[in-house]
C-alpha cells in the first residue's frame, strides 16, 4: 500500500494557491496560459456562464480570474489540473 497523498489533504483554495505560488516562482508561463485555457471550461460547469463567456472575450478577465480560481465551485472542478502540476512539479506542501 503506498503512503498517502499529501496534495490530496489540501482544500482545492489551497492547492491554487500552492500551485500559482510555485508557477510565479518559476516564471512558469506556461502554466498561466494553460490555466486560462482551462477555467472558462470549470466556470461554465459551475453554471457560472456569464463569467465563463466574459473570459472567452477578454484577457484582461483571465487575470483576474486566475487569482480567484481556487474558490469555491470552480476551485473544486480545478482540482486535477492543480494536482497535476503540482505532482508533474514534485511540488508538496511545507509543514
Amino acid at each position: 500500500m503506498s503512503a498517502p497523498d499529501p496534495l490530496e489533504q489540501l482544500s482545492s483554495e489551497q492547492l491554487h494557491d500552492l500551485a500559482v505560488r510555485h508557477a510565479r516562482h518559476h516564471l512558469d508561463v506556461g502554466f498561466f496560459w494553460r490555466l486560462m485555457k482551462v477555467l472558462p471550461a470549470a466556470e461554465a460547469a459551475a453554471g457560472e456562464d456569464d463569467e465563463a463567456e466574459a473570459d472567452l472575450q477578454s484577457l484582461v478577465a483571465h487575470i483576474d480570474d486566475v487569482t480567484e480560481s481556487g474558490k469555491g465551485e470552480v476551485g473544486d472542478l480545478l482540482r486535477p489540473f492543480y494536482l497535476d502540476y503540482l505532482r508533474q512539479h514534485n511540488v508538496t506542501p511545507k509543514g
